[in-house]
């Protein structure tokens, strides 16, 4: 038996598709502004592959690249008044930063509304209370994947290994949200095997290369790799190759739940855009 490929570009592709045709229908095109402070290559990377995508689906996006040396208040005053900017629908604050700034203050003073990253304490509270919220983007991609394939998530088991506050906390939340019986497993976790092979849905969130071995999957789950590990030049997820084999769904890295961050970027932007306009949410799975 050989897994069937969650192909994260093609869902991603699906979803761009239908926030253009949304797009089309708007008196008005929402703004994304995304602040990167100093040169570091995988953040001007980033930075310059969010915005490219946003300008390609129709959004105004603008960079604020700042220098290295910036201090924490001139990155306050920056964020605030971003989120008091009528015009700006969405903000992101590209991490990490330099070791001088302390993220979460930044986070903190974005507006709730304007979040898109979805890390904002009001978001995050209202995400696990089951409220409207913007959703951090990869746990909302993972749930995307599985709606687009048409796989179940209400009643399965859903074991997720890795309990960050960028995908493991937020996609436990989500699939609580959908029904689904969650565990979180972590470093502390005793014979994870014996977890991990309970799981109708496994999620890997570790980042360490070929954690999840073929032993350590029941057979016929679906596995989502988030893992983004380079090894010897190459990206390689946390799920060894040989899951495949035994896995009946499989996420592959690259090109399955990296393109879906990116995508749902782009929807939290635009569903921020309308509930802020007071059109509700668009495309929300």
């Amino acid at each position: 038996m050989s897994a069937t490929t969650l192909d994260g570009k093609a869902v991603a592709a699906r979803l761009s598709s239908e926030l253009r045709a949304t797009l089309s229908t708007l008196p008005f095109s929402p703004q994304l502004v995304v602040v990167r402070v100093g040169e570091d290559p995988a953040s001007v990377s980033y930075v310059r592959g969010k915005d490219r995508t946003a300008k390609a689906l129709g959004l105004r996006s603008r960079v604020e690249a700042l220098p290295e040396a910036t201090d924490q208040g001139t990155l306050m005053q920056l964020v605030q008044a971003l989120s008091a900017d009528p015009d700006v629908d969405g903000i992101l604050v590209q991490d990490p930063l330099p070791p001088h700034l302390s993220i979460r203050p930044v986070q903190e003073a974005i507006d709730p509304a304007k979040d898109v990253d979805g890390f904002h304490p009001v978001n995050v509270g209202r995400l696990w209370n089951g409220e409207e919220a913007l959703v951090p983007c990869t746990p909302a991609g993972l749930v995307r994947i599985m709606d687009h394939y048409g796989l179940p998530i209400a009643g399965r088991e859903v074991v997720i290994v890795g309990r960050s506050t960028l995908v493991g906390k937020p996609a436990a939340a989500l699939f609580l949200g959908r029904h689904a019986t969650v565990t979180v497993a972590h470093s502390k976790t005793r014979d994870l095997a014996t977890v991990t092979r309970r799981a109708d849905i496994l999620v890997a969130a570790v980042g360490r290369h070929a954690l999840i071995t073929p032993e350590m999957v029941k057979p016929g789950a679906v596995v989502l790799d988030v893992g983004i590990n380079r090894v010897d030049g190459r990206l390689k997820g946390d799920v060894h190759p040989g899951v495949a084999e035994v896995a009946g769904y499989l996420t592959p890295v690259p090109g399955g739940v990296g393109p879906m961050t990116v995508a749902m970027l782009m929807q939290n932007t635009v569903t921020a855009a309308l509930r802020r306009r007071g059109d509700g949410p668009v495309g929300v799975r």
